[in-house]
């Protein structure tokens, strides 16, 4: 049997049996079978964007899926498996995004194609004639039937469902990316991830319509953005994977901005071994996004802290 017909054969048996549970929730005493509803977050202006990411006292906390919130069956940065997590909660999309040799934007974490694809190699040494010919694979390894995505169709996809973060990988030009999404025409969709000021400062040069995120940890994180003159307004606060404490993220609050708080890895690990009440504690204290691996088990422990009324859930929307 050739290596072709070794692939078609497990992607058949995958299919067979939907590579697991075909929600993609190993554990169904812990999450209630999701109905057949997608929770989207719909903006239709840059406008609206900006009042959705400026905090107020009734803001509705929710999750931000790491990776897309790959599950069993899932891959990570996989439109489908951001689909899946929307089936169980309105969520912020936060992908990954490479460029292939031929200069075509993918989504893709890693430099290398074998941990999550059929494929072998780097990213920006194959063609994207190839990156089409692979399959993703989850994160136990298993096949799926699901293709790696393009920038673009992400972007496309995201309208009326979900906002995006985007993480942009080293090799990857800023041009690109902006590029990428004024030709998409959605500016209101996609906030650009940054990892240090200059970067921040570059991006708001090129592209000052846009949302940034960007780490602010300390007092002195909050002089410098200011001292780089990016307006407030178009900042959401990345506070690292460490809680803050409830007086800094009422300073970020007092500037109008929205905390994200990492709580993959760590704090992720913490609520599975001491429950996920924990995560509760997170918002209580003064986080609004929770950046998790576990976003469906994150939002419901969530769900019943947000408002009965707000001025936000104008822009969340149920869809069967």
């Amino acid at each position: 049997m050739t290596s072709k017909n070794i692939l078609w054969f497990h992607l058949a048996i995958c299919l067979l049996f939907s590579c697991k549970s075909s929600n993609g929730v190993e554990n169904q005493t812990e999450i209630d079978q999701a109905e057949v509803k997608f929770h989207y977050i719909q903006v239709n202006s840059l406008s609206e964007t900006e009042n959705f990411y400026t905090w107020t006292t009734d803001r509705i906390p929710m999750v931000s899926a790491h990776r897309g919130g790959p599950y069993p069956g899932f891959p990570e940065n996989s439109i489908e498996t951001f689909a899946n997590v929307l089936n169980y909660t309105p969520s912020i999309i936060e992908l990954d995004v490479a460029m292939t040799k031929d200069s075509v934007l993918v989504l893709m974490h890693d430099d290398d194609l074998d941990r999550t694809t059929t494929g072998k190699g780097k990213v920006n040494e194959v063609t994207f004639e190839y990156i089409q010919s692979l399959f993703l694979e989850d994160n136990d390894g298993n096949l799926t039937e699901f293709k790696v995505p393009t920038l673009k169709e992400a972007l496309l996809w995201s309208k009326g469902k979900a906002l995006l973060t985007v993480d942009i990988k080293r090799s990857v030009p800023y041009e690109k990316i902006v590029e990428e999404v004024r030709e998409t025409k959605s500016e209101a969709h996609a906030a650009l991830i940054t990892y240090s000021f200059e970067a921040a400062k570059k991006l708001n040069r090129m592209a000052p319509e846009l949302m940034l995120s960007v780490t602010i940890r300390n007092e002195e994180e909050i002089k410098r953005l200011e001292d780089a003159g990016i307006p407030w307004n178009r900042v959401i606060a990345f506070t690292g994977v460490a809680e803050r404490t409830p007086e800094f993220n009422k300073a970020l609050h007092q500037k109008g901005v929205f905390t994200i708080l990492g709580v993959l890895g760590n704090l992720d690990k913490s609520a599975i071994a001491r429950g996920d009440e924990i995560y509760a504690s997170f918002i209580q204290n003064g986080a609004d996004i929770l950046a998790t691996d576990r976003p469906i088990e994150a939002a419901k422990a969530i769900q019943t802290l947000s408002p009965k009324t707000s001025s936000k859930s104008k822009y969340f929307t149920h869809v069967d």
